[in-house]
C-alpha cells in the first residue's frame, strides 16, 4: 500500500518537473509511512523523496521504531553532530528543484531549505482525498463509536450539568471504546450555540440558563479518532420543549442537508452542492451559513475536498466528506446538523447513523 502511494506521489512530482519532494506535515508522513507517533506540535521528522531514493529524517528517540516500522525508507538520524542542513547539502547535486509544503513550514525552515534548493509548492494533501477500502473501514468504525457516544450522552444531558462535564463524559466513553477525540468537542448550551466554533465552557443547563423562549439548544459537535482516522458529527437537541421558531430552524437546516445530499451526482462540483444548501436557508429568511457546507475527512478532521462557495473541486468516488448546514442567530441560539458521507458508484452513503429526528429531553 505504501509503495503504491509513494510511486503515485513520485510520478506526480516528476510530471511537475521536480527532482524531489520534502514532506513536513505529520499527517502526510503518516500517510506515506504508516508511522503516526510524531508530535503535531514539534518538528520531529521530514521525508525527502527523490526519483530513486526516499529518506526519513528524524532523531535518535525514534531510531529503533523507524527501523522496525518504516523499513521502506532509509533513515537519516540527525543530531548535533549530524544536522539536517548537512544532509540537505549532500543532496544538492541530486535535487535542483524541490517540491515543498509551503503551508506547513516556518519562515526559518523555508530559509534553510532555500539555501540548498530552488523550491516550488507541491500540493500533497489532495492526494489523500480518495480513500481506499481500508481507510473507509477505519472511518466507519470511528463513526460507529461516535454514534454510540451520542446515544450514551443523551442520557447524561440533565438539569445543572455543565458543558465541560458533558464534554468530559463524551471523552471518557470514547476512550473506553479504545479510541480518542479527533478534535476538542464543542458542547454549547442555549445562546452559546449561535457561535459556530464555540469554546466549551462552564455554562450550566437548566432554568437559570434558560432564555424563556422555548427549550434550551444543546449543540454537540464531536469526533472520534480510530487507528489514526477521524470522524465528525454534529447534532442539535433541545432540553425542554422547543418553541415554534426553534422547531422551524431545525426543520430548515435538516431540509438544507437533504437537498444537498440529493443533489450530489457523479463528478458534481463541490461549490454547487454548497450553493444548494445555502440558497435554501436564505430562501426561508435566515442568514447564510457562515462557514463552508462541508469538508473532507481522513487522517485529519479537515482535508480535501472542501464544499464551499469558492471551491474548484469535483466530488469523486472514494471521497468522504461532511455535509453540515447551520443557522445561527446571535443571542438566541443555533442549529447545525452534520453527517459524513462516502461517495460510491451508486451515490452518497451516509456513515454517521445517529437519528436526525428532533429530540426533546
Amino acid at each position: 500500500m505504501f509503495d503504491r502511494r509513494i510511486a503515485n506521489i513520485r510520478q506526480r512530482f516528476i510530471k511537475e518537473n521536480l527532482d524531489g519532494l520534502l514532506i513536513s506535515s505529520v499527517s502526510n508522513i503518516t500517510y506515506l509511512t504508516g508511522y503516526a507517533n510524531f508530535s503535531q506540535d514539534e518538528r520531529e521528522a521530514y521525508l525527502i523523496i527523490g526519483g530513486d531514493f526516499q529518506y526519513i529524517i528524524t532523531d535518535g528517540r525514534y531510531t529503533e521504531a523507524i527501523k522496525r516500522e518504516v523499513p521502506h525508507f532509509t533513515l537519516f538520524e540527525r543530531s548535533h553532530q549530524n544536522e539536517t542542513e548537512q544532509f540537505f547539502g549532500q543532496l544538492k547535486n541530486q535535487i535542483k528543484l524541490l517540491g515543498i509544503e509551503e503551508d506547513n513550514l516556518t519562515v526559518s525552515e523555508y530559509k534553510l531549505i532555500k539555501k540548498h534548493f530552488k523550491t516550488k509548492h507541491f500540493e500533497v494533501n489532495k492526494l489523500r482525498s480518495i480513500k481506499n477500502s481500508e481507510e473507509i473501514k477505519k472511518i466507519e468504525t470511528a463513526c460507529r463509536i461516535g454514534d454510540l457516544a451520542f446515544e450514551y450522552i443523551l442520557k447524561e444531558i440533565k438539569d445543572e450539568v455543565t458543558e465541560k462535564q458533558i464534554a468530559q463524559q463524551l471523552e471518557n466513553f470514547i476512550r473506553e471504546k479504545g479510541a480518542q477525540f479527533s478534535f476538542p468537542p464543542i458542547v454549547a448550551f442555549g445562546k452559546n450555540s449561535s457561535v459556530p466554533h464555540y469554546q466549551t465552557g462552564e455554562t450550566v443547563l437548566g432554568p437559570e440558563s434558560s432564555s424563556g423562549r422555548g427549550g434550551q439548544f444543546v449543540l454537540l459537535d464531536f469526533g472520534v479518532k480510530f487507528e489514526n482516522y477521524c470522524s465528525d458529527m454534529t447534532r442539535t437537541v433541545f432540553f425542554g420543549q422547543p418553541s415554534k421558531k426553534q422547531q422551524n430552524m431545525y426543520e430548515v437546516v435538516l431540509e438544507a442537508q437533504k437537498k444537498a445530499v440529493d443533489y450530489v451526482k457523479s463528478s458534481v462540483k463541490a461549490a454547487e452542492v454548497d450553493k444548494i444548501a445555502r440558497d435554501h436557508i436564505r430562501s426561508t429568511g435566515y442568514p447564510t451559513i457562515p462557514h463552508s457546507l462541508g469538508h473532507g475527512i481522513g487522517l485529519e478532521v479537515h482535508e480535501h475536498p472542501y464544499l464551499s462557495p469558492k471551491s474548484k473541486e469535483i466530488l469523486k468516488e472514494g471521497m468522504i466528506f461532511s455535509i453540515e448546514p447551520g443557522i445561527y442567530i446571535p443571542d438566541f441560539g443555533g442549529v447545525r446538523i452534520e453527517d459524513l458521507y462516502v461517495f460510491e458508484k451508486r451515490g452518497l452513503r451516509q456513515i454517521t447513523t445517529s437519528t436526525k429526528n428532533l429530540i426533546t429531553i
